[in-house]
């Protein structure tokens, strides 16, 4: 037997992390106190949802919730391509930097300035590890090629292909791509030839695709995820409830 591998997942959480992913974060490190091993972060930015980013701020004088998000190319990038290939624009990054003294503190805004990241995922990512949250962390990501490589073959599944001039997420079905256009509107792509390196799981899907690269011992899940994840199909893996936190949704800018 090895050491162990204690892994949790997610998707970029916005520009600062949800604090859902900060609870993760902190049982993971809880854990692996008790028992020793290594930390695995899977950061799964093969997911396309724009709301995913949201990120849930509080005016610093008022306390009026604001919601605040990036700001995307072009409509068919913002539905359709994934978080890894979602562009940051630099006229947005000033923007917010401009705003961002009315809800966080100094060294929250230069993190913020000093990332110089092109896409969302990057971008986020570049955050998290400014503020110390993945220090010590291996951080494996679902859209890395040689990831993608390694994983088992799964019959539910995404692919990134080219469309219009950008790089989309289509639904494999019925050996169809497929963009999902809202509540049963899909819209069918040209067929076209495609390997292992633009494959990504569903979310049926993505537990056992994950786990046949990372191999981890215990998973730290939320308890969104323990609803749909199928842990009959991980065996030899304790699941382990993340903490909990108050304000999940909203953004974590430290104690």
């Amino acid at each position: 037997m090895g050491e162990p591998i204690i892994c949790f997942g997610q998707q970029p959480c916005g520009f600062f992390p949800k604090r859902f992913l900060f609870a993760k974060i902190t049982t993971a490190r809880r854990l692996q106190k008790e028992i020793g091993g290594e930390i695995v972060f899977f950061f799964h930015d093969s997911d396309h949802d724009c709301r995913e980013t949201i990120t849930i701020l509080h005016e610093r004088h008022t306390g009026r919730e604001d919601a605040l998000n990036f700001q995307f190319a072009n409509k068919i990038q913002k539905q359709f391509s994934p978080l890894y290939a979602k562009r940051v624009l630099p006229a947005w990054q000033v923007k917010i930097a401009r705003q961002l003294p009315n809800y966080v503190g100094p060294e929250l805004v230069d993190y913020f300035k000093a990332v110089e990241a092109s896409t969302v995922a990057e971008f986020c990512h570049d955050v998290y590890a400014r503020m110390g949250l993945l220090e010590g962390i291996r951080v494996e990501r679902s859209s890395d090629p040689a990831f993608r490589k390694r994983a088992i073959s799964v019959d539910d599944y995404f692919v990134d292909v080219a469309w219009k001039g950008e790089i989309v997420r289509a639904r494999s079905r019925d050996k169809k791509l497929l963009l999902h256009k809202g509540a049963d509107r899909y819209e069918e792509l040209p067929s076209q030839e495609y390997g292992a390196t633009q494959i990504s799981p569903t979310r049926d899907t993505r537990l056992r695709w994950m786990q046949s690269v990372i191999r981890c011992t215990h998973y730290v899940a939320g308890a969104g995820e323990r609803q749909y994840l199928k842990e009959a199909e991980a065996p030899g893996v304790t699941f382990v409830q993340r903490e909990d936190i108050a304000d999940s949704n909203h953004a974590y800018i430290g104690p």
